[in-house]
């Protein structure tokens, strides 16, 4: 400011002049500034030590050549004693730089703030053309996009860390500067942008003038209003549900069911794991004791009500009942009846129920067990549809009635016409299957225990055991030139003598029998069974009290006996050949062995695990088998899987008389005193990898028990799905599919 001649001050000019002055200083400072950027994007690997010196010294030049502007325009327009009372050189009463560079932000703030107000960027067309796309798409890329004529737009070159420091340090403004995404440049805020920004981060309103809370106005007059605005009546349709609604939710219902509205799954997060070590949550919780909550005290239920009905309320007899009763089965609440509340009295058993609990949660140690929640329906096998393993017999077809007591055993013939039976009324009868026609008759005076039919269809003879005799019949069917055949290899000209061998001649002599037309060999024990090899010409006996000499093997042929040289272990049950190898298996109470006939040796031994083995069934591959016992178990053995069992069924709640195997369907059974048969489904697959299937089927439930007895014995026909059942009902029944 100066003072004129006649005393009166010149401000107006003095202003016009400094504007002037701070104008021409800004484009000065704007052209160093970009000088320096561009020595500062040049020189990057230089030490900042030596930028900083330059800036300093650029920053003096610069306030020198302000201060000689200054001069010369006040020495132009005054004299050189204006000037000198204008300006000092000194610090105190001259321009400092910093009020400078004050006064200068504020004259271009006002200046770009003219310009701004005078258009609106919003109006700008945008420079690059790309379009509205995901500028992810060019993240990686060099380009931003493409232009109208297909050329690609580069992207600038971005300022560095280091730049963008120098920038801020430059520039006190540089804090309001943004980088525009889709224009590809930096933008500068203004001072009231900037302050409408601040604004919105406090969470106020943008414009200071505005008032949220200001009184409010009621612009409607209520003074003589009589009656609401709208007088109308609520219409129907707000108090009944909507039709279409309703429409549509059936409509979004069925689409859902058909399974054209699918809800998306929620995502789950992935779980990682540590590649060389524990994962970090099991390794702290084994760094120290896991607290576990003590169980909380069982709440009051509704048997503690104060005035329950009488019905619930025990009488003198049911309280003495208690006392008899152990501590743990005695109920600890006897409930009583009460008028009201306050008439209850306190709870005798109160100071002894919490000091048991305090004894349980200091005595007693807690343990956290881990539970596994497993869908029961998971656990069950996957099992085929019994319709897809039809056929199978399920209904009863036919009964052959005719015995009077027990039928003890049955046989089929190998052409599957005739059927054998034997019974402990002392009779052999042979059926006719089809029919149920008894053929013939043998009294054989004795209970009948075994029946077998030889398996060769030319020589239709019948094996009988009965107490010690073991009877080979012939039945009498076939042609002439097979009955001749089958007369000459039944004849015994001479009976046994015991010169010729004293061993044998104790223990089984061979004997022409004229009353059945036969032969009769006398055992020195009760036979219990007796079973055909393939050829039809040997047959084993099995006697249970035998020892050492209990299974016996004849040849018919050479009418022949010998004892088998193998060593018995345990008492036999049951024996049975191989179906196509010189095998011969005999099941003990405890175990199956295995020997091979050639070599004379043991070959392999099964362990049944069972308290009682009670019958015995070869498959007709020769490679499984199943064994049944007197405790109810059905085992399925797999001969080449091990020597345990492959399957364990526990079917039957009492004992298994009788197990057999289809000859060629895959279907056995089993039957019992319980009075019933179970069918099932046993595929032996080729393929050695795949292990057998086994399926219950049918639970065939057609005689009655008598005397604790139920079904005695059952076999399959050797060319249809069908089931014969001996019962102790006298009965023997086939089942059909």
């Amino acid at each position: 400011m100066r003072v004129s001649k006649d005393g009166t001050f010149e401000e107006n000019s003095l202003k016009k002049k400094e504007k002037m002055m701070m104008m021409k200083d800004h484009e000065k400072r704007k052209l160093t500034n970009n000088d320096n950027n561009k020595m500062n994007s040049k020189s990057k690997s230089k030490n900042l030590t030596s930028i900083d010196k330059k800036s300093q010294q650029q920053e003096q030049q610069q306030q020198q050549q302000r201060q000689q502007l200054v001069e010369e325009e006040l020495a132009s327009d005054s004299g050189d004693s204006d000037y000198q009372g204008f300006v000092d050189t000194g610090t105190d009463n001259g321009f400092d730089s910093d009020q400078v560079r004050e006064d200068q932000s504020e004259i271009t703030e006002s200046h770009l703030g003219v310009e701004e107000s005078d258009s609106s960027e919003d109006e700008v067309a945008p420079r690059n053309t790309i379009g509205e796309v995901p500028l992810e798409w060019y993240r990686d890329e060099k380009h931003i996009g493409y232009d109208i004529t297909g050329k690609k737009i580069t992207k600038k070159d971005r300022q560095d860390k280091l730049d963008s420091y120098l920038a801020s340090v430059d520039d006190s403004k540089n804090w309001r500067k943004i980088y525009d995404d889709y224009e590809d440049e930096e933008v500068e805020l203004t001072k009231e942008e900037a302050r409408i920004v601040g604004r919105f981060l406090k969470g106020k309103a943008p414009h200071g003038d505005f008032d949220p809370h200001a009184p409010y106005v009621d612009w409607f007059k209520w003074d003589d209003a009589k009656h609401p605005l709208s007088n109308a009546p609520e219409p129907k349709r707000r108090f009944i549900p909507s039709k279409w609604e309703s429409k549509k939710v059936v409509k979004y219902v069925r689409a859902i069911r058909k399974g054209l509205i699918t809800f998306d799954k929620p995502k789950e997060e992935p779980r990682f794991y540590h590649l060389w070590g524990d994962d970090s949550s099991s390794t702290e919780k084994t760094k120290h004791l896991s607290y576990i909550p003590a169980p909380k005290p069982k709440l009051p239920g509704h048997e503690e009500s104060y005035n329950p009905s009488l019905e619930y309320i025990p009488t003198q007899e049911e309280i003495n009942s208690y006392q008899l009763m152990y501590e743990e089965d005695r109920p600890k609440f006897v409930p009583k009846r009460f008028t009201s509340l306050r008439s209850v009295p306190g709870y005798e058993n109160a100071v002894k129920e919490s000091f048991e609990r305090c004894l349980d949660l200091y005595l007693c140690p807690r343990v956290r067990k881990k539970r596994i929640n497993i869908d029961p329906e998971s656990l069950k096998p996957k099992l085929p549809s019994r319709k897809d393993l039809k056929p199978y017999p399920k209904t009863c077809y036919l009964e052959y009635r005719g015995h009077t007591g027990a039928v003890m055993s049955i046989s089929t013939s190998t052409s599957g016409q005739w059927i054998a039976s034997g019974s402990s009324d002392g009779t052999v009868r042979i059926w006719e299957v089809e029919t149920g026609r008894c053929l013939r008759v043998w009294e054989i005076g004795e209970a009948v225990q075994y029946v077998a039919w030889n398996p060769l269809p030319e020589l239709p003879i019948l094996a009988v055991t009965a107490g010690q005799d073991v009877l080979v019949l012939n039945t009498g069917l076939g042609n002439e030139e097979e009955q001749e055949n089958i007369k000459e290899l039944l004849r015994v000209e001479t009976p046994t003598s015991p010169d010729d061998n004293d061993n044998m001649a104790s223990v089984l002599r061979w004997i022409h029998n004229d009353k059945h037309e036969g032969i009769k060999l006398r055992h020195f024990k009760s036979v219990s069974s007796v079973e055909w090899h393939r050829k039809g010409d040997y047959f084993s006996t099995v006697m249970p009290a035998g020892q050492s000499r209990a299974i016996l093997m004849h040849q018919l042929s050479k009418k022949l006996t010998q004892i088998i040289p193998f060593k018995l272990q345990g008492l036999p049950v049951a024996s049975a050949f191989h179906p196509t190898r010189s095998i011969f298996f005999i099941s003990t109470k405890k175990n199956v062995r295995v020997y091979d006939l050639l070599k004379q040796k043991m070959i392999k031994k099964l362990e049944t695990g069972l308290r009682e083995a009670s019958s015995i069934s070869i498959h007709p591959t020769g490679d499984n088998l199943i064994v049944g016992s007197k405790e109810g178990k059905l085992c399925w053995f797999d001969m080449d899987l091990s020597s345990k069992p492959y399957r364990a069924l526990k079917c039957h709640p009492k004992d298994i008389t009788s197990v057999a195997f289809h000859r060629s369907y895959p279907l056995f059974a089993s039957s019992s005193d319980d009075g019933t048969a179970y069918v099932f489904h046993g595929m032996v697959y080729s393929d050695l990898t795949q292990n057998p299937l086994i399926v219950p089927l049918e639970i065939l439930r057609g005689h009655t028990s008598s005397n604790g007895r139920g079904v005695m014995d059952c076999k399959f026909h050797p060319r249809q799905p069908w089931l014969f059942t001996a019962g102790a009902d006298s009965l023997i029944k086939l089942y059909c599919h």
